[in-house]
């Protein structure tokens, strides 16, 4: 199949890892790719996010199936245009990209739907965020309405520290105040046609830059898969996934459906549980990063099977996805001073002995070749994969890639999947 990949990082790679190992033929280009997704695939340039440049570059591959990996171009409208000319696309349409691109559009899905979440407050105005503050009381959580990269969520019980973040987002549109949820945060992808809701394995990620979850947010420090932990409250990860599934991601798809915008893509759920209770943080409409990098390579079932059903509406024939009982834990290298201001340009090495391991593989998030060496082009630079018998396998895997690798100022967290049996 002649597939288009439209993204540039580590979850773009992992896509294109997981259609490459098939090795069922498929002619794969990912538009634009960095400088480490150039081993695994055919790069070409575009504009991510401008719906005429990749509707042109699919006509002109002639691709069978477009894959969007990041949220912009979503809301951008790439996949409208996309499925304008006929093209199969796996995405949701700008509409459906609503549930990640506006917290509030997702928490009205979620009250009509039934789904169980955490109260919200929006804010529109400056005048408006005291209440809003004591509606929800502390811990305080502070949401950009749209898109912010990673940077529009402030979790804290300092209220000023709160009133300040919700004022520099009021810059840029509405901000909702959120009831904190506690409990374990798990990350769990449903692919779906528009009615057909089919799920992956769950995975954990670190959002916190420093060891211990301390620090500020990113867009992601680590992940690992399988959740052992969840056998001790649901009796294993089916009853867990089939819990999430029946009442929120079935409930979800239905509601859009009914709504007239059907959701053709990945419905990331970011959820949390307290014993059995789980409740919705917060819905993105595409792959996670950097869950993607340690679900897909546990995917037991062709990845190109799934994408192209919920493309063509034809998921009602897919199998049930199977994963491997192997564990996965990844680890993101990231650059001098992310996430406030990474340092670029620095030469990454040691990449050719980490990628010789046995047990481990590194996906490029942001690297550009420079002559004949390889630099850092962004915050998040690599995530290294490992994968092992166990959790704690996995975890000796992907440190043992890490500490193979340099990137003078480059950071990463040394306690990613710790202590999980």
């Amino acid at each position: 199949m002649r597939i288009l990949i439209v993204g540039s990082g580590a979850r773009e790679h992992a896509i294109a890892r997981a259609l490459a190992a098939e090795d069922a033929g498929h002619d794969l280009v990912v538009a634009p790719g960095n400088a480490g997704i150039a081993a695994t695939a055919r790069i070409e340039p575009v504009v991510a996010t401008d719906p005429t440049a990749v509707v042109e570059l699919a006509g002109r591959l002639g691709s069978e199936l477009v894959v969007i990996g990041p949220e912009a171009p979503l809301v951008a409208g790439v996949a409208d245009a996309l499925r304008e000319r006929g093209i199969p696309v796996f995405g949701p349409d700008r509409d459906a990209a609503a549930l990640e691109g506006s917290k509030a559009f997702a928490k009205r899905i979620m009250a009509a739907a039934g789904v169980p979440t955490g109260r919200a407050v929006d804010v529109l105005t400056a005048a408006g965020i005291d209440a809003a503050l004591d509606a929800t009381g502390s811990p305080y959580v502070v949401k950009a309405d749209g898109l912010a990269a990673g940077k529009g969520v402030l979790v804290t019980e300092d209220r000023e520290a709160a009133r300040l973040h919700a004022l520099h987002w009021l810059e840029s549109g509405p901000v909702l105040l959120e009831e904190f949820l506690s409990g374990r945060e798990v990350s769990l992808f449903f692919v779906s046609d528009g009615t057909v809701a089919l799920p992956l394995s769950p995975a954990q990620d670190f959002k916190r830059l420093e060891d211990g979850d301390v620090g500020p947010n990113t867009g992601g420090m680590g992940a690992y898969s399988p959740l052992p932990w969840l056998a001790e409250a649901f009796g294993g990860e089916e009853a867990f996934v089939a819990q999430v599934r029946a009442t929120i991601a079935e409930p979800v798809i239905a509601q859009l459906a009914a709504e007239g915008t059907p959701f053709q893509g990945l419905l990331y759920c970011g959820l949390v549980v307290d014993g059995t209770a789980v409740r919705v943080i917060e819905f993105n409409a595409r792959f996670g990063d950097p869950e993607t990098q340690v679900v897909l390579p546990r995917l037991a079932s062709p990845l190109s099977v799934l994408l192209h059903g919920a493309a063509i509406g034809s998921l009602a024939d897919v199998a049930e996805p199977a994963f491997r009982a192997e564990a996965a834990v990844g680890v993101v290298l990231a650059s001098e001073g992310y996430p406030a201001e990474p340092v670029l340009g620095g030469v990454v090495t040691g990449l050719e002995d980490a990628d010789a391991l046995p047990a481990v593989h590194v996906d490029h998030a942001a690297t550009a070749a420079d002559g004949d060496r390889l630099v850092a082009a962004g915050g998040r630079v690599l995530t290294v994969v490992g994968l092992g018998d166990g959790i704690a396998a996995a975890r000796a895997a992907a440190y043992d890639g890490v500490e193979r690798i340099d990137l003078p100022g480059g950071r990463h967290r040394t306690d990613i999947a710790e202590g999980i049996a």
